[in-house]
C-alpha cells in the first residue's frame, strides 16, 4: 500500500490537470492570378496567416474590420497574428474585388 500512496501524493502535488492545447500553426493563403486561391479558412488564436503573393503587382490584406492591413509585395509574403476569434472578412485595397475571409476560432 505504500507504492500506491506514494504515487497519489505525487499526482496531486503535480497539481490540477490541464487541458492539452495545440501549438500555434502558420495557415498559408496563395495570392495568384489576382485572387486570394483560398477563399476561406479556419484558424485558432495565436495561429499565423501567411500570403505568398505570387503575382508580379503588390496587393494587401486589409480586414474590413481593421483588425490588420497589411502591404504584400509582388513575389513576397507578409504574416499576421490572429488576436481574438471571430470571422474576419478581408481584401486588397487595390483590387477590391479580391476578398476571402479567416474564421478564428479558441484553441482546443
Amino acid at each position: 500500500m505504500g507504492w500506491k500512496a506514494l504515487v497519489l501524493f505525487v499526482l496531486l502535488a503535480s497539481g490540477p490537470a490541464r487541458a492539452v492545447t495545440t501549438a500555434p500553426v502558420i495557415v498559408t493563403v496563395t495570392i495568384d492570378q489576382v485572387a486570394f486561391t483560398q477563399k476561406s479558412v479556419t484558424a485558432h488564436v495565436g495561429d499565423t496567416i501567411e500570403w505568398t503573393n505570387r503575382d508580379v503587382i503588390d496587393h494587401t490584406a486589409t480586414a474590413k474590420n481593421g483588425e490588420f492591413d497589411v502591404e504584400i509585395p509582388a513575389g513576397k509574403k507578409a504574416r499576421v497574428v490572429l488576436k481574438k476569434p471571430g470571422e474576419i472578412e478581408y481584401y486588397c485595397q487595390y483590387h477590391p474585388n479580391m476578398t476571402a475571409k479567416i474564421v478564428v476560432t479558441k484553441p482546443n
